[in-house]
């Protein structure tokens, strides 16, 4: 697993933007829209990180084979007191089930990544992620992104969550490579762009679509090249904010290839 981060530094990341998460929705009328997640209004989103902090939580510290041995989570309350108990019973269960556990133990995961120390990366992104998502549904000015956590988030993205490929299938790669520069933080991550084939073994699908992977940097320059900040990029790879911040340069026809692949919205 490749990260920047320690395992300590994730658990503080997750606790503190859980409370922020928490506090921003606490005031929060529970119809608001969610302007980044369109299906979702306030109360879903509450209830969203509830349900995922406490599937992980489970997941953690009962070591199940598949996810469908763990136990029935609870109803969804109804009132704002409910979801904010239920918020706070299983976010404090799954950081208490993380700093219990040691990072290299083995534990399911949806990923390739089979070990206890995903979980710590994960939930401390998808706490960031959804915090931002809770700070503009309650209207509030967005706390600014941490640039470490951030720089993390970019690496995550491109390697985990666009470039992570299913065992069932290959990943062909190109002569294509596109940089992305973190202009804060001083990162510099290239990928190559290429195809997935292969056939889901659960529907029988076939596959042949647009693939990505990150890759050590090559002897050449890139095709082109995206840059920005941290945050920015981070935010911007998950469908939270436009491109507006974001630079581009180099081969437009690289751009337009990356970019229809990290076009699916992560939530």
């Amino acid at each position: 697993m490749t990260t920047t981060l320690g395992f300590d530094t994730y658990l503080d990341h997750l606790t503190r933007e859980s409370r922020r998460f928490r506090d921003a929705l606490a005031a929060c009328d529970l119809a608001a829209p969610v302007p980044t997640c369109p299906d979702w209004n306030a109360a879903d989103l509450l209830w969203h990180l509830t349900e995922v902090q406490g599937f992980w939580s489970r997941i953690v510290r009962q070591r199940p084979a598949t996810p469908q041995e763990i136990e029935a989570f609870p109803e969804r309350p109804d009132t704002l007191e409910g979801l904010l108990a239920a918020f706070d019973e299983h976010s404090v269960a799954l950081r208490s089930a993380l700093a219990e556990a040691d990072p290299t133990d083995t534990a399911w995961t949806w990923s390739a990544e089979q070990t206890v120390g995903f979980t710590y990366r994960r939930q401390a992104h998808e706490a960031l992620i959804h915090r931002l998502d809770a700070e503009i549904t309650a209207g509030l000015e967005p706390t600014p992104l941490d640039p470490g956590l951030s720089a993390d988030g970019v690496m995550e993205s491109l390697d985990v969550m666009y470039g992570g490929c299913p065992p069932w299938g290959t990943s062909t790669g190109s002569s294509t490579h596109l940089r992305v520069d973190l202009t804060d933080t001083g990162h510099q991550i290239w990928v190559q762009l290429g195809r997935f084939t292969g056939t889901d073994p659960t529907t029988a699908q076939e596959c042949d679509e647009p693939d990505l992977h990150v890759v050590a940097a090559p002897d050449s320059e890139p095709d082109a090249v995206i840059r920005g900040t941290a945050a920015t990029l981070d935010a911007w790879l998950w469908h939270r904010v436009d491109d507006a911040e974001v630079e581009f340069s180099g081969d437009r026809g690289v751009h337009d290839r990356f970019r229809a692949i990290v076009n699916t919205p992560l939530t």
